[in-house]
């Protein structure tokens, strides 16, 4: 059995103001720093390091464990929300095509200029297949809280959490055994 740890990045502005910011790449805010420097060592030595290749995973790897990603899968990059990027709910709550997009049950109506959801969770289970095919060896992979709620939500379907339960906070996430190539269990980082 081998081991994957998916961790979620630390605080952004856009975090903090929730905001919707995924394809922005955002640095981590003074806090979000201070954070991911308390949480070195919540991760043990790896030996494989990824990250999503966005800045704010980046450096939040490079906080937590002092060290470089080895490679980047862009398919664990946030959702694009196009139009709706760096806008809150508070600001988009009057917009039809925002109140169309977050009524959307088929996950295939599309941000304008950015993804849909059934987009997103294609590329990120393609992304998280990778992860799993790394297990040969300790992973550790970086990226962002979208995508490990639909990895997750994924990977253990019997467990009855929705989007909020199963998205960690800030440099938080998730220890994965991996057996015969197959997430088996997990337990909270």
């Amino acid at each position: 059995m081998n081991t994957l740890y998916l961790i979620r990045h630390s605080l952004t502005e856009a975090n903090a103001l929730r905001l919707y910011g995924g394809s922005t790449d955002s640095p981590l805010t003074a806090e979000g720093q201070e954070i991911a420097l308390k949480r070195r060592g919540a991760v043990p030595p790896c030996d494989v390091y990824v990250s999503s290749g966005m800045r704010r995973a980046d450096e939040t790897l490079r906080l937590m464990t002092g060290r470089d990603a080895d490679f980047a899968l862009p398919g664990l990059r946030e959702m694009d929300f196009g139009a709706f990027e760096m806008r809150s709910y508070e600001q988009l709550k009057d917009d039809p095509a925002y109140m169309n997009w977050i009524g959307d049950r088929t996950g295939t109506v599309r941000c304008p200029g950015g993804e849909n959801l059934s987009t997103f969770k294609a590329r990120v289970l393609n992304d998280g297949a990778r992860l799993i095919a790394l297990t040969e060896k300790t992973a550790c992979a970086v990226c962002h809280g979208g995508v490990i709620v639909n990895l997750m939500q994924a990977w253990f379907p019997g467990e009855a959490r929705n989007f909020y339960q199963w998205q960690p906070g800030p440099c938080g996430g998730y220890k994965i055994d991996v057996a015969d190539g197959r997430p088996a269990r997990f337990q909270e980082v």
